[in-house]
């Protein structure tokens, strides 16, 4: 049977069109904050003074923008400042994030895979159902329920567990509890995706050599849905990292991830240089180990089919 081939004009359109897109809203907006991580503010009609001298004919790079990142003064410890803390703390909530919407959503994405295809798209919407309703008001709802006279403290002290109220709100376990809720989506789709085209009759030879359910599980399915952990890996872990709003709402001055730090430092400190030096490490923390990874996992792919 012949494959139809687009004309080499159409293909290139096709090609362009991405590209086109990926350069104009991501590349672009990118090198203009590169750009004015490497200038001072301005203190004229001009919010950013000049890179180029023209007197001089030299690039007048402010470093000091990074470097105050990784070094609070000439004399400080190196990796000593709150802009590092904050890095860590956001990647720390980023992975738990991750690792728990990875173990709440693998089930929810396996039951929907093996329930009927009737009752799959009524269950995928049931999923979706969140991104239906604001964003904001379903962290403000946790609020409510986590707070000191929320609904879970009434109930525990309607059934006698507990005295008095505990302390859930502005914690870690509201911070987790929020960014869990909201991210969960984001893992199960993908993981459903992967999971609905597996064949399991590969389960049904597994049973017949013997196999228990659980090491049939751990052998045949999670290596094949391996994809889709990876997907949604990091559909959690990325934008997690620089989550805003939920750390604003349900986190307490202790949990500060770079978003907000970044927010502070380009409407608080109005110092956008050192602001947009923040978001260009973030974007550095985040590619560069994606672009390792998918380096070696491409040349082991590549490798296996030749």
């Amino acid at each position: 049977m012949a494959q139809l081939s687009l004309p080499m004009p159409g293909r290139r359109l096709v090609i362009g069109v991405p590209y086109a897109w990926l350069v104009v809203f991501f590349l672009l907006p990118f090198l203009i904050l590169l750009y004015i991580s490497f200038v001072d503010m301005g203190s004229d009609i001009h919010p950013f003074k000049p890179i180029w001298d023209s007197t001089t004919g030299l690039l007048k790079l402010k470093y000091e923008n990074y470097w105050s990142i990784f070094r609070s003064s000439e004399d400080g410890a190196l990796f000593q400042t709150i802009y590092i803390e904050a890095y860590l703390r956001s990647i720390w909530y980023a992975l738990c994030t991750a690792v728990l919407c990875l173990l709440i959503g693998y089930p929810f994405a396996y039951f929907i895979a093996r329930s009927a295809p009737s009752a799959r798209p009524a269950l995928l919407m049931m999923v979706m159902l969140p991104f239906w309703t604001s964003f904001l008001l379903r962290v403000y709802a946790w609020k409510g329920i986590l707070a000191d006279q929320g609904v879970v403290n009434q109930v525990l002290m309607a059934l006698g567990l507990i005295s008095e109220p505990i302390q859930m709100l502005y914690t870690n376990v509201s911070m987790l509890v929020g960014m869990t809720y909201v991210y969960l989506p984001f893992m199960v789709l993908p993981l459903y995706a992967n999971l609905v085209k597996m064949d399991f009759r590969l389960l049904e030879a597994a049973y017949d050599l013997g196999t228990t359910p659980f090491k049939a599980f751990w052998l045949v399915t999670v290596p094949l849905s391996k994809a889709g952990i990876v997907a949604g890996f990091m559909l959690v872990f990325i934008p997690a990292v620089g989550e805003f709003v939920i750390p604003s709402l349900l986190g307490g001055p202790e949990n500060i991830m770079i978003g907000r730090v970044v927010w502070d430092e380009m409407f608080t400190s109005n110092n956008w240089p050192r602001a947009t030096a923040l978001a260009v490490v973030m974007i550095a923390l985040i590619i560069v180990p994606l672009a390792v990874y998918y380096h070696y996992t491409g040349d082991k792919e590549s490798s296996g089919k030749a």
